[in-house]
């Protein structure tokens, strides 16, 4: 049994040292751009690519190191969709609803991508395989309605076309 729990303090230590490394990290990052002009949504994004998502040490760290308000930083991630709080899935299903792709059944498409995969709008999948979030518009309305994928794009999706589409990327992640 006591072999157990060194084995957890183990996993714990080793954690721990991983999450050191990725605020050293941080650090550079935010070190490279202090001098350049406005640099907070630069740092943001690529604390975003090294975290998977901005935690809030990683939002009071960029603060401190940039030395701006930490609501500062709180409101550009409020205002910027692209920026999340919150772990991402490793694919980002994106349902467009902007009027077009709205009207062409892209609230049925949004609620069967939830169905199928268990989760609401803004959730991600206990697997952190899927995330499911809304665009607004996409700028492809003849093709309504649209779904991103990370790089890929759906057009003209129909209902049942989701399963097949979760699918693929089902098997793509395993």
């Amino acid at each position: 049994m006591a072999s157990h729990v060194c084995d957890c303090e183990e996993l714990a230590a080793k954690a721990q040292a991983e999450e050191a490394k990725l605020y050293e990290q941080l650090d550079k990052i935010i070190e490279k751009h202090k001098t350049v002009r406005g640099p907070l949504i630069q740092v943001l994004h690529a604390a975003q690519e090294l975290f998977g998502y901005l935690p809030e040490k990683a939002q009071v760290e960029i603060a401190k190191g940039l030395d701006v308000p930490l609501s500062e930083v709180h409101g550009v991630l409020s205002f910027y969709s692209f920026f999340t709080t919150v772990p991402r899935g490793q694919h980002t299903i994106r349902v467009c609803m902007g009027t077009a792709c709205y009207v062409r059944g892209g609230k049925q498409v949004l609620e069967k991508f939830q169905h199928e995969l268990g989760i609401g709008t803004n959730d991600t999948t206990e697997d952190r395989q899927f995330s499911l979030e809304i665009n607004r518009c996409v700028g492809a309305c003849g093709l309504a309605p649209v779904v991103t994928i990370g790089p890929d794009i759906y057009r003209r999706v129909k209902v049942d076309k989701v399963p097949e589409i979760i699918s693929k990327y089902k098997k793509a992640g395993a």
